[in-house]
């Protein structure tokens, strides 16, 4: 449907003088965006309006190959070679958190994006957008950790740009940035390669950055603390490709929206359905509480340091032993497979011996979770 949209651009009686408008009239898909004149949180949730956004808005204004394919980085052949280059912007709040800051955040979040696209990162850019009257020691120790994260996982920050807006117009730092990675020879990954008979693996225990956040922010206390599986994951899943990288179809790092978002996201794409038992999720017992305790799902609980592989069966077991082997995949588990049934719909193998549904959200449960 998206190929048909018609986007008008016209002065309305109603905007700000100079600034164009878009006319939903037009749209052959209007809704969810049309019941949504204005952006609201949802749209950056990772879930059915920020989907809607992308497919009939951004989609078809700057549709080329190297676009199309959506995944968490795109692949380009410059003749000599082919890259990965990804692109990400980091709001979290609070800056600092339980395992991590918005810095540690934005270099793995960007390195995460370019290793499970295939590829080996190498540069990232860094642009600050800084609130006036943002302390200096903050700022630094952001740029520290970032500093130290980025040599921690190989790779270098090579440019960058710094804006300040005036008091008020900000939230202290946010920041943006983009990766650049070399592709693997022989290695093709992407959402649209799950196929029939799939094994689908998670390095780890799930919703454990969300919560993270969320504690913090609702001063919530357990005997364990939560703390964010913030982690670049270039080195483990270098790891599984060298041993079976013809074996992995598909990755992703399950980030907004959560486990539940991603494996929707790569069925509609494959054109498959999946399934998955949910007593073979791993989820950490304080996370559990907390969930319970603020009435949300872990299976939409943001991550930002676990990988799901989609695997040939015959490989499912060498894979998740190479997971387990690493120290970031201690807790890896399968957690279900792919089939030719239910296409475009993840369906959910109850404790209670039922199936359910787990659709798409329409936004987040969590915002501003990075």
């Amino acid at each position: 449907m998206a190929k048909d949209l018609r986007v008008d651009v016209a002065d309305s009686p109603s905007s700000t003088q100079g600034s164009p408008t878009r006319d939903f009239a037009n749209w052959s898909c209007p809704l969810p965006l049309a019941d949504y004149p204005s952006i609201v949180m949802g749209h950056g949730g990772g879930g059915k309006l920020g989907n809607e956004l992308v497919e009939h808005l951004f989609l078809p204004a700057f549709r080329n190959p190297a676009l199309e394919n959506l995944g968490d980085a795109a692949a380009l052949d410059l003749g000599s070679g082919r890259i990965a280059m990804s692109t990400d912007s980091f709001v979290v709040q609070p800056l600092f958190f339980p395992g991590g800051s918005i810095g540690e955040l934005a270099v793995n979040g960007t390195v995460n994006d370019l290793a499970v696209s295939g590829a080996t990162p190498k540069y990232l850019s860094a642009s600050f957008i800084l609130e006036e009257g943002f302390p200096l020691a903050q700022l630094a120790a952001i740029v520290e950790s970032m500093a130290a994260t980025a040599k921690s996982a190989g790779v270098q920050i090579v440019t960058g740009d710094t804006k300040v807006v005036e008091r008020g117009h900000g939230d202290g730092c946010y920041i943006n940035t983009a990766g650049i990675g070399v592709l693997r020879n022989g290695v093709q990954v992407g959402p649209h390669r799950a196929r029939p008979g799939d094994a689908i693996l998670i390095s780890g225990t799930i919703g454990d950055h969300g919560m993270a956040i969320m504690s913090v922010r609702e001063g919530l206390e357990f005997e364990s603390q939560i703390r964010s599986d913030c982690a670049a994951l270039n080195g483990m899943i270098a790891t599984v490709l060298d041993a079976a990288g013809g074996s992995v179809h598909a990755m992703r790092d399950p980030t907004r929206g959560g486990l539940a978002s991603t494996l929707n996201e790569i069925a509609q794409a494959s054109g498959v359905g999946i399934a998955i038992d949910e007593e073979s999720l791993p989820v950490r017992p304080e996370v559990q509480s907390a969930c319970e305790l603020l009435g949300l799902d872990p299976v939409y609980v943001a991550n930002e340091g676990k990988v799901v592989l989609f695997v040939d069966e015959e490989a499912a077991d060498v894979v998740l032993d190479l997971l387990r082997g690493h120290p970031l995949g201690r807790n890896a588990a399968r957690i279900g497979q792919v089939t030719a049934e239910h296409i475009g719909l993840l369906v959910a193998r109850t404790a209670m011996g039922s199936n359910r549904v787990i659709p798409l959200q329409i936004g987040e449960q969590l915002p501003r979770i990075c």
